[in-house]
């Protein structure tokens, strides 16, 4: 009875901390399934200065995770809304995504 418990808690802790890498690959996901087309590797097909690059997120006040939610939700200029398209918890593991691979330098 104590091993079972034991053996619990520890799958229940392994879970808990494989959560964040878990949020982060479907943030990889979502990107790659509905991003990528115009945005591979941080860049932009569409306008080629508004890139996902740290530098372009900072001069346009992009470097938020709001300002990125929001962009993704309402679209903006060639860049159409996801609102619908995407959930919220889909939505914001791509704000988080793109605000980790600008740091990184994509």
């Amino acid at each position: 009875m104590i091993k079972n418990i034991i053996v619990s808690l520890i799958l229940g802790f392994s879970l808990l901390i494989a959560a964040p890498a878990h949020a982060a690959a479907n943030g990889a996901q979502v990107f790659q399934a509905n991003c990528a087309v115009c945005h591979a590797n941080g860049g932009n097909r569409i306008m080629a200065n508004k890139t996902l690059k740290q530098e372009a997120l900072e001069r346009y006040n992009m470097d938020s995770k709001e300002a990125i939610i929001t962009q993704v939700k309402n679209g903006k200029s060639a860049m159409p809304a996801f609102l619908g398209r995407l959930n919220d918890a889909q939505i914001e593991a791509v704000a988080d995504y793109v605000l980790n691979q600008a740091e990184k330098g994509w």
